[in-house]
């Protein structure tokens, strides 16, 4: 299926079955993919087995098994979310917790991690306040996959979208304004782009772009961790983080990390598993994967 003509069938045809439909689909095809896609879940697994070494093994299956099925529907549900009309997307899509953090023009960025409900969380913003919205995502290489990316992402309020690629000043600028940041980073984008801090306590290349953009934006930090239900998802919003920034960018960093971990904890099946977090290694550590 070209990338053309799965996006027509993405907004034409997924967005008007009803969610319990679309999640079986979704259930169905990531039991599948967990079987098929053996590479990813050996990825997903030995991940699992570093971050948490005391749970069994069947445990560790079972969340890789998760995780799979939850990618699979986060991604037929994106069909919805970007073409079902407001109301349906309103309905379904909840945001709750510290919302008074939101509120006034206090700079904030929201430190919205790799849940499968990044993409809801993303649209529960915008749908509730007026706020100017910034968020950085890098560009799909099927040009028609990332305009449908590019126009979900903005359907609702005053959303900019950036490329990785177009620097921090235009990030920071929005900032200082008084807006919002989207920001998710934790992702392992190399050496030259990272440092090195504990996750769940295995050394992680991490970018350490939370703590230098609250502090360039003068920006305070709230959590934003959104998890998939029955009937849609559920964002949640924490209060702001005390004493954050600081001066010590590591400490930061390895913070980020740790209150990452809280939330994971909470259901760690609905984590980007998937993507190689230990791919980067300290210099001589050999590699988490072989």
């Amino acid at each position: 299926m070209t990338g053309r003509l799965g996006v027509w069938f993405m907004r034409q045809v997924l967005a008007r079955l009803p969610l319990p439909v679309l999640r079986a689909m979704g259930w169905l095809i990531g039991r599948v993919l967990f079987v098929l896609a053996v590479p990813r879940r050996r990825i997903a697994l030995r991940n699992l087995e570093r971050c948490f070494p005391r749970a069994t093994p069947a445990q560790h299956q079972a969340w890789a098994r998760e995780t799979f099925v939850r990618f699979c529907q986060a991604w037929l549900d994106r069909g919805w979310l970007w073409a079902a009309p407001r109301e349906v997307v309103l309905r379904r899509v909840q945001l709750q917790g510290a919302l008074q953090e939101l509120e006034g023009d206090t700079p904030t960025i929201i430190f919205a991690p790799h849940f499968y409900g990044m993409d809801a969380g993303g649209l529960a913003l915008p749908l509730r306040t007026t706020r100017a919205f910034t968020s950085i995502f890098s560009t799909h290489p099927d040009p028609a996959v990332d305009a449908w990316f590019m126009a979900g992402r903005q359907r609702f309020g005053d959303v900019r979208m950036l490329n990785r690629a177009d620097g921090v000043k235009p990030i920071i600028s929005n900032l200082r304004k008084g807006g919002l940041l989207y920001l998710l980073p934790d992702m392992d984008f190399g050496a030259g782009e990272s440092i090195f801090v504990p996750f769940y306590g295995v050394q992680a290349a991490t970018v350490p772009s939370l703590s230098r953009f609250a502090r360039l934006g003068r920006a305070k930090v709230v959590g934003m961790y959104t998890r998939m239900t029955p009937t849609g998802y559920v964002a949640e919003i924490t209060p702001a983080w005390e004493h954050f920034p600081t001066e010590d960018v590591e400490a930061d960093t390895a913070r980020m990390n740790r209150e990452l971990q809280a939330a994971i904890d909470t259901m760690p099946g609905q984590y980007y598993w998937v993507h190689k977090r230990f791919k980067t290694r300290p210099e001589g550590e050999p590699s988490v994967y072989q």
